[in-house]
């Protein structure tokens, strides 16, 4: 493995994954992210499935380069040209990608040659592994170190715990343990995509943020994961009390606070004005996330 880069001045992020693409029969474009008063940093697309052939690599239901898909990773790549970073995200909550990546190296080299060939058409920045089905630590290990193998040291790898996951002795969906994987290669993983949503965190205050610093992680990387609208998920919280707990976690520790993601873009909405656009939740998160961008 190769030497490990200096990492570059810590800055906040605001993540907004991507998964339904097309809403009512229509394309849903991610180009309104662009606007300087959005401050997104990454946008992860989902959701990447591995599916009973090898070959068979889907982006939700289609195939990843089926026409369908070509306005968004033409969207992608202009979203590359103006600084915002796009990951892919493989797996979540249809199971079965992580299991044919576990277990004998013949079965893992099958199915990780053509994401490989994925990852390389879509021109992906970097993966985030949304690890929602039972999955060894040696496996998830040799998955990370073959990407940063194969993609160098600035492909981007992040995971998708739910928040119970980063809690010593709580339940939660992945299977080996968090802890252990950043003991073992935390140096590999960027960040950690927290779910405090669908009962398995809480966001009306500050107390299981707290319990996940408590037990050691890096506020650098921890993003606060939240569902962007009431139909996304259980536990959507009102504008006025999701600003007043990010303000508080971003004020414990203003220089290392590791920033909030949204699930998901294409119908985030805002309490205030709950008929604008996708992008006025990504413009009120940059209010209290990323204020610096809106004075630049």
């Amino acid at each position: 493995m190769p030497p490990v880069p200096p990492s570059p001045p810590h800055q906040s992020r605001i993540v907004c994954y991507h998964q339904t693409h097309y809403h009512n029969g229509k394309f849903v474009s991610i180009l309104p992210l662009l606007e300087p008063e959005c401050g997104v940093t990454h946008v992860i697309v989902a959701a990447i499935h591995l599916n009973e052939s090898p070959t068979d690599i889907t982006l939700n239901d289609d195939p990843y380069n089926a026409p369908k898909h070509e306005p968004l990773w033409k969207e992608c790549k202009q979203l590359q040209a103006s600084g915002v970073k796009i990951l892919g995200m493989l797996g979540g909550a249809a199971k079965g990608s992580y299991a044919r990546l576990d277990g004998p190296t013949d079965r893992f080299e099958a199915f990780y040659g053509p994401l490989k060939v994925m990852i390389e058409y879509a021109g992906l920045d970097g993966l985030d592994l949304d690890v929602e089905e039972p999955m060894s630590l040696p496996g998830v290990i040799r998955l990370i170190d073959r990407l940063k193998h194969d993609f160098g040291q600035e492909f981007i790898i992040t995971l998708a715990p739910v928040a119970t996951g980063l809690q010593l002795f709580r339940p939660h969906l992945s299977g080996f343990s968090y802890f252990d994987l950043e003991k073992a290669f935390g140096k590999y993983i960027s960040w950690y995509n927290t779910q405090f949503y669908c009962g398995w965190g809480n966001m009306t205050n500050l107390a299981d943020y707290e319990k996940i610093l408590t037990c050691g992680w890096d506020p650098k990387k921890v993003v606060v994961g939240v569902v962007t609208n009431p139909g996304n998920g259980a536990g959507w919280v009102p504008d006025d009390v999701l600003c007043d707990t990010l303000s508080e976690m971003r004020d414990k520790d203003p220089e290392n606070f590791g920033g909030v993601m949204g699930w998901e873009y294409f119908n985030s909405m805002t309490t205030s004005d709950p008929e604008e656009g996708p992008w006025a939740w990504s413009r009120l998160m940059t209010l209290i996330v990323r204020p610096h961008v809106l004075s630049e």
